[in-house]
């Protein structure tokens, strides 16, 4: 008949080849998916806790926190898992101290973060209280007050027209969800409408009692 060759038609050959083929991958595959290289049943545990943090570490700076949790989603043993965290802070590919510097770097002069805010997004990270203080150590007063101006400064030409209080609270509310207190927020805020009164025919209004920071609309900012 024709199409028929030795065994079936092609179409029937062609489908056994692609059944032993699927059946090949299956047995390669464990129940995750795939396993890559030393990551089988009988792998020496540290070297799976290895390669998981080489991974990560790859792709951002993690704290030692976030690899152990890593790591724990894993299944890794504990001890396997104390043990390669330990050897990676020994050779500083894992350094709470340092990760938390950088952070607060970044996040203060690329978001306009205050103090509050980064202290809270370590703490989320698992950096210890010390290393925090450390890194905020180095974010003063002055400097987080010049930013919160700057912030404001930016912002101060898009509420022209608002009503006062409304204008108020829309500049007290971009300070509060990056982590300003309220008596920095109300010292900057007041100087910058002040400051645009007596520069231009804009009449300042002194809004003391109707000054409150919308906490409640505008969370701190992670």
């Amino acid at each position: 008949m024709a199409g028929r060759r030795g065994g079936g038609t092609e179409d029937d050959r062609a489908r056994r080849v692609g059944s032993r083929q699927t059946d090949e991958r299956s047995r390669d595959r464990g129940a995750d998916g795939p396993r890559s290289p030393g990551t089988g049943p009988d792998a020496d545990p540290e070297a799976i806790a290895r390669q998981i943090c080489l991974r990560l570490l790859t792709t951002a700076p993690r704290t030692r926190a976030q690899l152990a949790a890593a790591l724990r989603r894993r299944r890794v043993p504990e001890d396997a898992t104390a043990a390669v965290l330990a050897r990676f802070a020994e050779v500083k590919l894992i350094d709470d101290e340092m990760f938390a510097r950088a952070w607060v770097e970044s996040r203060h002069y690329g978001r306009g973060l205050a103090g509050r805010a980064l202290g809270a997004e370590l703490r989320q990270r698992g950096v210890a209280s010390d290393d925090i203080q450390v890194a905020l150590s180095k974010l003063g007063p002055d400097q987080e007050l010049a930013t919160a101006r700057e912030l404001v400064g930016r912002r101060l030409p898009s509420t022209a027209g608002m009503p006062p209080i409304a204008r108020m609270r829309k500049l007290a509310g971009l300070l509060a969800r990056k982590g300003y207190s309220p008596g920095l927020t109300y010292r900057v805020v007041r100087e910058a409408l002040e400051h645009e009164s007596a520069d231009s025919s804009v009449p300042f209004f002194d809004l003391d009692d109707a000054f409150e920071p919308q906490d409640d609309e505008d969370p701190v900012e992670m």
